[in-house]
């Protein structure tokens, strides 16, 4: 037992003397020269894991100060000890110690863990996208797997997964009591291969099986275009590390092909990715000012940052889009936008997730992703746990048309009724009135298309698109009335009394 004490007393760099002083206050290491983690050049695409803004900090090594209770150690060691001895099956030392350290960090929090060499190998995979997945984002929640957001044009989202809903069987095994890095690993693999997925909806108790083919997950981080005349539509997928420059110049290609009266910006379903590209698409629509800051207890995670250049579309009107699936950089993007009065925020509640996660590195193969700072928006609000609250609140809907009564009688009906200005002797106006509902069906199913895509809506006339934006994606068409409405008042001038 003394012989195991001491051991652990060189792994910690801790002498006997600082150990037996237990009321030492316990400071954290400090990593020096910490690089974000966006700084690489390659950009993260979308991986079957949590939602992370990250941060790598140096190798540099770091001096421990006092802070191990001796007590508890001898009772560490002791467990240890019976385990190692007394466990039906034989593991070695080297793998209980690995255990331990990510036992400690599922303790904290659902985003920090241990990275052995295996789980590196995965982040550098994560950041080429050279491997298999189902594009869906995921975090624990009571010990099974919550859906976070899907990705654009992925397995995940093709086959219906929603943000929250719960994964409670991969393949044949169940997932309670499996860690998160476990269940990213059961659902990667070679791409072309299926792998057997059972849920929990969240509109239905009944489980729900479904089996996916995994693709090599590529997701377009930006796609923008015209909704109608005069009216842009700007999707943001994720936040990779060009997703700034990318969003600028899909501004620019908007304003290029026409007129740009009202921009929504789409942010449901993102979960996030790199803190600086967050920072720039938000400076992309904002003149100057906070955009969002970030507190810890690192020295270097005190940090803020600040809008830059002007707004590059001048004061336009914009509409935010965000949901539940809305996680980390995407709120501080609808967060920015909104303490600034620059956005109205449109949609439901976001996930909330507003923390930081530093990669610390232990060995040359092996590190720690720890949370380690919270982000606040401008006005000094914390996100974590609390989301993004929408200034005005729709959530996702089924519109149904109805059909109109043919037997309603309007003024031109009525006989010998004076003629209007636009109407012909005959009776003829030479107005067209807009599309009836009456040319859809309201029994058809708008996402039994394979072909649509409900955040790339296409229009080809404002009479005609209305109702079928309004019947593909509800919330989507709410945001362009909104838009619309802000595009009038700001056109119209105030009478003079």
């Amino acid at each position: 037992m003394i012989k195991f004490i001491v051991t652990m007393v060189a792994v910690f760099g801790l002498t006997l003397n600082a150990m037996a002083d237990e009321d030492a206050v316990p400071t954290d290491a400090v990593p020096t020269d910490a690089v974000p983690i966006d700084a690489a050049p390659t950009d993260p695409v979308p991986t079957d894991s949590a939602p992370t803004i990250e941060k790598e900090a140096s190798t540099e090594a770091v001096t421990l100060k006092p802070r191990l209770p001796l007590n508890e150690l001898r009772v560490f060691a002791e467990a240890f000890n019976r385990i190692s001895s007394a466990y039906v099956e034989e593991i070695d030392d080297k793998t209980l110690l690995e255990n331990a350290i990510k036992g400690m960090l599922s303790q904290m929090d659902p985003h920090s863990s241990y990275l052995d060499k295996d789980s590196f190998d995965d982040l550098q995979e994560s950041t080429s996208g050279n491997y298999g997945g189902l594009g869906i984002e995921i975090g624990m929640d009571d010990g099974f797997v919550k859906v976070i957001s899907p990705m654009d044009d992925t397995p995940a989202a093709k086959a219906g997964i929603e943000s929250g809903d719960l994964i409670i069987q991969l393949n044949d095994t169940p997932v309670k009591g499996m860690s998160l890095s476990d269940a990213i690993e059961a659902m990667r693999g070679e791409p072309g291969s299926e792998i057997k997925i059972t849920l929990i909806k969240t509109n239905n108790p009944t489980p729900t099986s479904l089996t996916l083919t995994r693709e090599v997950i590529k997701v377009a981080s930006v796609r923008q275009r015209y909704l109608e005349d005069g009216f842009g539509y700007l999707r943001i997928a994720q936040f990779q590390s060009r997703t700034g420059d990318e969003v600028e110049k899909a501004v620019i290609q908007l304003k290029d092909e026409g007129d740009l009266d009202g921009l929504i910006i789409d942010l449901r379903n993102n979960p996030g990715g790199v803190l600086q590209s967050a920072v720039a698409v938000s400076d992309v629509f904002i003149d100057d000012g906070l955009i969002v800051s970030t507190r810890g207890r690192m020295d270097d995670s005190e940090q803020r940052y600040d809008a830059r250049t002007p707004d590059s579309i001048h004061g336009v009107p914009i509409v935010v889009l965000v949901n539940a699936g809305t996680a980390s950089a995407s709120e501080i993007v609808a967060g920015a936008l909104q303490d600034h009065g620059r956005a109205i925020v449109m949609g439901t509640t976001t996930f909330g997730k507003g923390s930081v996660q530093t990669i610390l590195p232990l060995t040359n193969e092996k590190a720690i992703k720890l949370t380690t700072a919270r982000y606040y928006t401008p006005n000094g609000k914390s996100i974590q746990a609390a989301g993004i609250i929408p200034d005005i609140w729709v959530g996702r809907s089924k519109v149904i048309p109805t059909k109109s009564n043919p037997w309603r009688i309007k003024e031109k009906n009525l006989s010998k009724h004076l003629t209007g200005d636009n109407e012909s002797a005959k009776g003829e106006s030479d107005v067209d009135d807009p599309q009836s509902p009456d040319s859809l069906d309201p029994d058809s199913d708008p996402d039994s298309d394979p072909d649509s895509d409900p955040d790339s809506p296409e229009s080809t006339s404002p009479y005609s698109s209305n109702m079928e934006l309004a019947v593909r994606d509800y919330q989507l068409n709410e945001a362009l009335t909104l838009l619309k409405g802000l595009h009038i008042l700001r056109s119209t001038k105030t009478p003079q009394g």
